[in-house]
């Protein structure tokens, strides 16, 4: 395994400045965003899209680093009802396109997450029983049967066109693919291009065991996210893990995002990641910075560090 770094948590600097930073850390892997709900701050999609001169300075920058985009991410919700689904499906197109021009197999996405049906105006992720009430049953059937699978049927023709061989989907809370047996739905009903982009953070928060996860995702574990999430002890056990504070209120959420190794010890993520080499993975790890209780840059010496000690190399 390799690690490699999303770029956004260095948004403040510029392309060829934070392409300088990461290979200080001696990283020579990037993940940026071209797409989604990020602002993307060092991929301008449509200019390198439009621009040959521009995507061959683009393309220039990182050759003289020898530095490598590991994959392109634009996640986002391509299902939502209205202009924000509409706005993110284009945006999925193009960084497809983009991808291709780059010659970046892998992209890195989340599901979406639709309406609870044709009339809504925003999405609705269904988390309780589906006993009852009694029009449960008939969200679940619209969102997976009306509108993801079609979508994702095309969406795959178009990155096979371009050259994509990887899809990799983020577990994220709030879409509709947010656990290893709705990404194996998905994936039976569209093919193998379709896998997992396993951030074991969010499994924590949801109160899954991403070790076990890795296991049950033997082979379909297309990216992997470093990146650690904390239960907080006294918070968690009063109020439980759906949390909807802000993530600015570190101190009074049940759980938080964390650098690696502040959430799980390091013997933890060794295990985590002697199980996803045994079980066939040995890509790249994306470090996805997002500890708002220390500075960017602690937080991310602490989490490379971290990583560096448990990667299966």
């Amino acid at each position: 395994m390799k690690l490699a770094l999303c770029t956004d948590v260095l948004a403040d600097l510029s392309f060829e400045k934070m392409l300088d930073k990461v290979k200080s850390y001696g990283i020579t892997g990037v993940e940026m965003t071209a797409g989604g709900w990020s602002p993307c701050p060092h991929v301008n999609t449509e200019e390198l899209l439009s621009s040959a001169e521009k995507l061959d300075q683009f393309r220039h920058a990182l050759a003289q680093r020898e530095m490598e985009i590991v994959a392109l991410n634009c996640s986002g919700n391509p299902l939502a009802p209205g202009e924000l689904g509409e706005q993110h499906t284009q945006s999925s197109y193009r960084t497809v396109e983009l991808a291709g021009k780059l010659g970046v197999k892998k992209i890195v996405m989340m599901s979406g997450l639709p309406g609870g049906g044709p009339e809504d105006r925003i999405p609705n992720w269904i988390t309780s029983t589906v006993s009852w009430p009694g029009y449960m049953p008939g969200v679940i059937d619209y969102q997976w049967n009306k509108v993801a699978i079609p979508w994702w049927k095309k969406f795959v023709a178009h990155a096979r066109e371009h050259g994509i061989e990887q899809i990799a989907i983020e577990e994220f809370p709030c879409q509709l693919v947010f656990n290893p047996s709705t990404l194996l739905r998905l994936r039976e009903a569209v093919g193998e291009m379709i896998g997992m982009n396993l951030d074991p953070s969010h499994l924590i928060a949801m109160g899954a065991d991403p070790i076990a996860a890795a296991r049950k995702l033997e082979g379909a574990v297309y990216h992997v996210h470093g990146k650690d999430a904390r239960i907080e002890r006294g918070l968690a056990d009063i109020d439980g893990l759906m949390e909807y504070q802000p993530v600015t209120n570190t101190k009074t959420r049940t759980w938080n995002y964390v650098a690696v190794g502040c959430g799980q010890d390091l013997r933890w993520w060794k295990e985590f990641f002697s199980v996803l080499r045994m079980t066939g993975y040995d890509g790249y790890v994306s470090l996805e910075m997002e500890d708002l209780t220390m500075s960017v840059e602690a937080g991310l010496q602490t989490s490379i560090d971290a990583l560096n000690a448990t990667l299966s190399r």
